[in-house]
């Protein structure tokens, strides 16, 4: 009898008891490997490469910031103050053009005439009074010589030498002279006012032929023409001839909201206020003026009051309607820590600062910041001036690591450029 063979069944559970025992001693003996030690002593050994900048210490200006618009020191629409044909005009459109300079002429002959007339008329009024001096400087003396022959003749009457009709006669000379005298008088008073209002008249079209000539009120820049020669105009016609800018000097108008009008206000009373203007996406320089307007209401729509700043401008950078950047300055910082932007960081706990020390190691500082511009930053608390602060590089260090630097600094984060 042939014996059978061993069941598989026992030799498996062999296997499958070394391999589960074999897995729990590979477990266990992980399970207690040390945990990987991520203390300063297990940091990189060789320097972080970073960039750096130094704090400064400057004054540095408190500035609001605005949108502001370009308008003329003055505006003048020249119109015509009589009416007659334009017969020639002086000037190109849209040049500039000197106070007192001819403009337009008008057709002066109607203007002409009415001045010869009017020196006529008091010709005749003058005319008119010598003789109306001459007229009562007669019946003066023959007023008083019937006066005299009344007194005469009234002693007479009463002793009967003179009849009545002969006195009454008398009596009635006497009583026609006074009246001839006022006669003359009253003459005289209306000569007088004629020449009066003969002179008014001269001076009238004296006046009218100067309006023939159309001169520039101002010295500035012309428009564009709107009534050409051999047009007949209107004296004081709603349509201008021409627009006259003054843009020497020019304003620049623009807003600030209302809160920051009780600094405003104390600023200006202390002292005149520097106002900058710069034409954004060009490479002119921006301009300095000061501030010389301030509305006297704000707008309650919007919140804010409008100011005006004047600026020199004989280079015509500044051209009405254009559109500037306005920065003024209320006040002034003396002795502002400040640094690049680019070195402040921002955590949970707020701003830091990355300062590397003399040794080259880094040390993190809580920073309260202040005034902030593109290029710096003003740090209140955490930094003083002299220290190097990291600019480039933070995310690659850490407080107590070694850095070197990699290279000379851009200007840009240098914070006293």
């Amino acid at each position: 009898m042939i014996p059978s063979a061993p069941s598989p069944a026992p030799i498996q559970r062999g296997y499958y008891s070394i391999f589960f025992i074999s897995f729990c001693i590979l477990f266990i003996s992980g399970c207690h490997q040390e945990a990987p030690d991520h203390s300063a002593a297990t940091m990189p050994k060789e320097a972080v490469p970073v960039r750096i900048a130094t704090a400064i210490e400057k004054e540095v200006p408190v500035e609001l910031l605005s949108i502001g618009s370009v308008e003329p020191f003055s505006s003048i629409a020249v119109k015509a103050q009589v009416s007659g044909i334009i017969t020639k005009v002086w000037f190109n459109e849209g040049e500039e053009v000197q106070e007192g300079q001819t403009l337009f002429s008008i057709d002066a002959r109607p203007y002409e005439v009415a001045l010869n007339q009017a020196h006529a008329d008091l010709a005749k009024s003058q005319a008119q009074l010598e003789v109306a001096h001459a007229n009562l400087v007669r019946n003066q003396v023959q007023l008083e010589n019937a006066r005299a022959e009344f007194q005469r003749n009234s002693n007479l009457l009463s002793r009967g030498v003179v009849t009545r009709e002969e006195f009454d006669r008398i009596s009635t000379n006497s009583k026609s002279f006074e009246a001839a005298v006022k006669a003359d008088e009253a003459a005289i008073k209306s000569a007088s006012a004629a020449i009066l209002g003969a002179s008014a008249a001269i001076e009238r079209a004296r006046i009218e032929l100067g309006y023939c000539t159309i001169r520039a009120p101002l010295t500035g820049k012309t428009g564009s023409l709107i009534i050409h020669g051999g047009n007949l105009i209107k004296a004081n016609d709603t349509e201008a001839l021409v627009m006259i800018y003054q843009v020497d000097p020019i304003y620049v108008a623009f807003t600030l909201p209302e809160r920051n009008l009780p600094d405003l206000q104390q600023s200006m009373a202390e002292k005149t206020l520097e106002v900058s203007a710069a034409i954004p996406n060009t490479d002119v320089k921006a301009m300095t003026g000061t501030l010389s307007f301030l509305d006297n209401t704000v707008n309650q729509r919007t919140g804010t009051i409008r100011l005006k700043a004047t600026f020199a401008n004989p280079d015509r950078i500044l051209w009405p309607g254009q559109f500037v950047t306005v920065n003024l300055v209320v006040s002034r910082i003396p002795h502002a820590v400040v640094v690049p932007p680019q070195a402040v960081q921002t955590g949970q706990a707020g701003s830091y600062v990355y300062v590397v020390k003399e040794d080259s190691t880094v040390e993190m500082h809580p920073v309260k910041t202040g005034l902030s511009r593109e290029t710096w930053m003003v740090i209140e608390e955490g930094v003083k001036p002299g220290e190097k602060l990291i600019t480039d590089g933070h995310v690659r260090v850490a407080p107590g690591m070694r850095v070197k630097i990699a290279d000379v600094p851009r200007p840009d984060e240098e914070a006293a450029n």
